[in-house]
């Protein structure tokens, strides 16, 4: 389990396995739904309600957004 501190200051756990994903979201970079495995997928849908990631819809492309600023702990 990590912790990571959100943008607004506070700090969340996560599981690994959320924190490893997680950790493909550096520098900004964004990913398409298609380039996510199935049990990454559920995963990212957990941290979009978790908050962590943000989910857009563009004429049904959908892509995956860092939200927050990862300090694990």
């Amino acid at each position: 389990m990590k912790i990571i501190e959100v943008t607004n200051g506070i700090q969340l756990p996560l599981t690994n396995e959320e924190f490893d994903l997680l950790s493909k979201f550096h520098d900004g970079k964004s990913m398409s739904r298609k380039d996510l495995k199935e049990r990454e997928l559920i995963v990212a849908n957990n941290l979009v309600n978790k908050d962590v990631l943000v989910r857009t819809n563009n004429d049904g492309h959908i892509t995956y957004f860092q939200k927050t600023q990862k300090t694990p702990q």
